[in-house]
């Protein structure tokens, strides 16, 4: 058990919002990439670490959770708009009838979910109002 938290731990993105910039067009990424598709040969890739914040541009609630997940529900998925540029999917941590479009957030550190018969638990980045 102690091998599987080590190996979380060394998955620096899950834990630090970790992305990449590209530093010939200006570009920044989430999930990281090994190559922009803006520059293509030209870019020149290096990892960044995203401030956590920004603005939720589309959500969508979730009142019936699949039946293979074990969640309480109402939770609420949004596409972030990161003050980068970038956009990603994530939950936002409140109450839903609270959420709108444009609404600002920051990234917090939570529990994802758990794995396994011996249910490890694993974390990750959600995001909560600013």
């Amino acid at each position: 058990m102690a091998a599987t938290a080590k190996f979380w731990r060394w998955q620096e993105s899950r834990y630090n919002l970790e992305g990449t910039h590209c530093t010939n067009c200006g570009s920044y990424y989430f999930p990281p990439r090994t190559v922009c598709p803006q520059c293509r040969r030209k870019g020149s890739i290096e990892p960044y670490k995203f401030k956590g914040t920004g603005e939720i541009v589309t959500f969508s609630t979730v009142y019936q959770a699949p039946r293979n997940q074990n969640r309480q529900t109402p939770y609420t998925l949004a596409i972030i708009q990161l003050d980068e540029g970038t956009r990603m999917l994530s939950e936002i941590i409140c109450d839903p009838q609270t959420i709108h479009i444009g609404m600002r957030v920051r990234a917090v550190f939570r529990k994802l979910g758990e794995e396994g018969d011996r249910g490890i638990i694993y974390y990750g980045t959600k995001f909560v109002p600013a």
